[in-house]
């Protein structure tokens, strides 16, 4: 066991990171804030106001992160600590139901068609419940999975995920047994062929595809016309069900998340959703939904297991409601505009530079992939086979002029309504560089 004796605590970026791997693995708590695939010593943040992130050198950062999404009202939001604070000053956690865990379930049943909505504490509780149900309602055991989606870190769903798994190179994880990988099949995304062959060949023993709903975990993937209802008819015909992974785009992508931009447009409805990171606005809650006749094999109703002490913490829940309560309209139309005005000023800056490149989009989310304009970014190969060399120098001329980018270029970036012209201005100032930085760059 490593003691620190000293009499002052690490105060730079480097040193923190230093002193993190002496007693955290690898120094951080969630492999992607390592900057395995960029490089450099990670930046700790101590601080954050709006669209703006504060580390422990003192440097102000436009944050495109986001915390991975949940902010999307900005950092320190006044309502949202508002309702934290009151949350607080009652209480913790009680370890019992509380009132607004109803709130929340009733406000996320009125944006979505869901029947029951069961609060879990990570996305990754919320995938995991979601497939152990579809189990017990089929009575099937294999699951399809689409290589690069990323579904949290459950034995199961690992195998050729995209987000950390992506950044590292790994094919899945240790661990993980051959019999829990072999009930998953892997296909390529917008693949319709590689999925009717599986279905005709597999069909009566499939439980369940678990998509998201918007890839977002290879880069963003939008996908193709017509692919998710052709998911819903295929399931439907051969029994099996539709998982709808909302985790990253759920009341981000638009006001219904990425749902409201295409099953509710075609009028169709998943079997069961996962969602997390904005409803709970910062703090650690998920969620699984879906129809009742589902969600009711849940104990303790039905045969399915699932149980969490901290599932519906007060604290989280507040936070969670306040987010979604302020989540108006005009929120929604301000990230929306902020989000295609920080596409325009990176294409621009991308192109003025003679940087191949393509953009993804789903909503208001969206990423780059270098080298792909004759094609676009379909599946994880292609995201894969991109000029990868090229994010790292481009992420650290951004980070060197104080903007602040997912450190991985297999991640989602996100803007929030609090980003104001202000913070735009500093974008679009630091965008040049950058990209003449990329141009350079080589494998």
């Amino acid at each position: 066991m490593t003691e620190n004796t000293s009499n002052t605590a690490p105060t730079t970026n480097a040193a923190l990171y230093d002193a993190a791997r002496a007693v955290i693995p690898g120094g951080v708590n969630s492999p992607v804030r390592a900057f395995g695939s960029v490089g450099g010593s990670p930046v700790s943040m101590v601080k954050a106001a709006g669209p703006y992130l504060t580390d422990a050198e003192g440097r102000e950062y436009v944050d495109l992160v986001c915390s991975w999404g949940p902010m999307l009202l900005g950092h320190n939001h006044p309502a949202v600590v508002d309702a934290v604070h009151r949350a607080v000053d009652a209480g913790l956690s009680f370890g019992t139901s509380t009132p607004d865990e109803l709130r929340l379930a009733e406000l996320i049943a009125s944006k979505v068609p869901v029947d029951r909505v069961r609060m879990v504490s990570t996305g990754t509780e919320a995938t995991m419940t979601a497939i152990r149900l579809a189990r017990g309602a089929s009575g099937r055991n294999l699951v399809v999975k689409f290589a690069g989606c990323y579904h949290g870190h459950s034995d199961g769903l690992l195998a050729a995920a995209g987000s950390g798994v992506a950044t590292q190179s790994l094919p899945g994880s240790a661990g993980v047994t051959e019999a829990q990988a072999a009930e998953t099949l892997v296909l390529p995304y917008n693949d319709r062929s590689a999925l009717e062959e599986t279905f005709a060949a597999r069909g009566q023993e499939i439980a369940a595809v678990i998509t998201e709903a918007a890839p977002c975990n290879m880069g963003v993937v939008t996908p193709e016309e017509g692919f998710n209802q052709f998911l819903r008819d295929l399931t439907e015909r051969h029994g099996a069900l539709l998982i709808w992974d909302e985790v990253l785009t759920g009341f981000r992508a638009s006001a219904a998340g990425y749902w409201g931009l295409s099953g509710k447009v075609e009028g169709w409805t998943p079997d069961l959703w996962t969602f997390g990171k904005v409803i709970g606005g910062g703090m650690p809650t998920a969620a699984v939904a879906g129809r009742a006749e589902v969600m009711d094999l849940l104990a303790p109703l039905g045969p399915v297991y699932q149980a969490g002490t901290l599932s519906g913490n007060p604290v989280a829940m507040a936070a969670g409601l306040a987010t979604l309560q302020n989540a108006t309209e005009e929120v929604y139309g301000t990230l929306s505009r902020r989000s295609q005005q920080l596409e325009e000023l990176l294409v621009g800056a991308l192109t003025e530079a003679g940087v191949d490149h393509s953009i993804q989009r789903a909503g208001t989310l969206f990423s780059v992939a270098f080298g792909t304009s004759a094609g676009g970014v379909h599946n994880y190969a292609d995201a894969q086979a991109q000029d990868t060399f090229r994010y790292a120098p481009f992420f650290h001329a951004m980070l060197e002029h104080g903007v602040y980018l997912p450190p991985s270029v297999f991640e989602a970036w996100f803007v929030s309504s609090a980003h104001d012209d202000a913070a735009m201005e500093r974008i679009a100032a630091a965008l040049p560089y950058a990209a003449r930085v990329a141009a350079v760059a080589t494998a």
